[in-house]
């Protein structure tokens, strides 16, 4: 097959992306490192976290971050704030200016281009209805795009375009990952393509249910597509509970209590996989 090329996939998935980071951690831990990242939604935001610096110490950063979410003003401001801005702007909860500044904090002002890791990331041009891959320009406003939950944050402007949140064209890209090359690929996952759908038993579960039968279609065409010899590993997320509706609801968006739960639970079980398939990671 020629040189190895080993690529990171990290799906979108809102605060379940806090297992992504267990996974990051216990593949950097046993010497995977990666040659590409590409990365959807909060998979971008942890994508480009790896890609800026591929090391277990940048992990702890990231972990941090996550850690320090629920005390953040990132998608605070109470009810009442909330809705006037909502009232204001008609499209969304919250701004995006506390989420740009995170991102700039521990990103900082650079290209894509300039990272270590070659990095892409993922958004849904609303004027086009198509996908777009941000492949080099000003990293955060591409992360941001890709970002842009609809209805909890508001699209993102760049150049005559604006972009919505990228799990919307391509939740979990390994096609991508594929298509640029790699020959060995990673998919962190969130814990939503291995366990059965449950059906909704709430209005608002509805469309976060039907969204994710949409997503969870393309992602097995895609592992379908992938060619034999390319070698894939889906790792675990190390939940034993079947993803609720409701975990799959941007209503619940902000309860991060589960954050150090999902991070451990992803870590302990991912290094369990790598330790037991060595014939297949050498």
């Amino acid at each position: 097959m020629g040189e190895r090329r080993t690529a990171f996939v990290l799906g979108g998935g809102g605060l379940l992306g806090a297992g992504e980071v267990g996974m990051l951690r216990a593949l950097l831990e046993t010497g995977v490192v990666p040659d590409l990242v590409v990365g959807t939604s909060v998979g971008a935001i942890n994508g480009a976290a790896v890609a800026a610096d591929p090391t277990p110490e940048a992990i702890d950063n990231l972990s941090a971050v996550w850690h320090g979410l629920a005390e953040s003003d990132l998608y605070g401001g109470g009810a009442v704030r909330r809705a006037r801005h909502f009232a204001r702007t008609r499209i969304a909860v919250h701004p995006n200016e506390p989420l740009r500044d995170l991102l700039l904090e521990r990103l900082g002002d650079r290209d894509i281009e300039d990272l270590p890791v070659p990095f892409q990331c993922v958004a849904a041009s609303i004027e086009r209805a198509a996908e777009h891959w941000f492949t080099e320009g000003p990293l955060v406003p591409a992360v941001l795009a890709s970002s842009a939950v609809p209805g909890v944050l508001p699209p993102v402007r760049i150049g005559d375009e604006h972009f919505l949140d990228g799990g919307l064209v391509n939740s979990i890209p390994v096609g991508r990952a594929v298509a640029l090359g790699a020959t060995v690929v990673h998919v962190l996952q969130v814990g939503r393509v291995d366990r059965p759908l449950q059906a909704p038993t709430k209005p608002w579960e509805v469309a976060s249910v039907a969204f994710e039968i949409a997503r969870r279609h393309r992602f097995a065409r895609e592992m379908a597509e992938v060619p034999a010899e390319i070698e894939v590993h889906l790792l675990p997320t190390g939940a034993d509970e079947p993803p609720r509706a409701a975990d799959l609801s941007t209503l619940r968006y902000r309860d991060f209590a589960t954050v150090e739960r999902r991070i451990d639970q992803a870590y302990t079980a991912t290094l369990d996989y790598l330790q037991h398939v060595p014939e297949r990671m050498g």
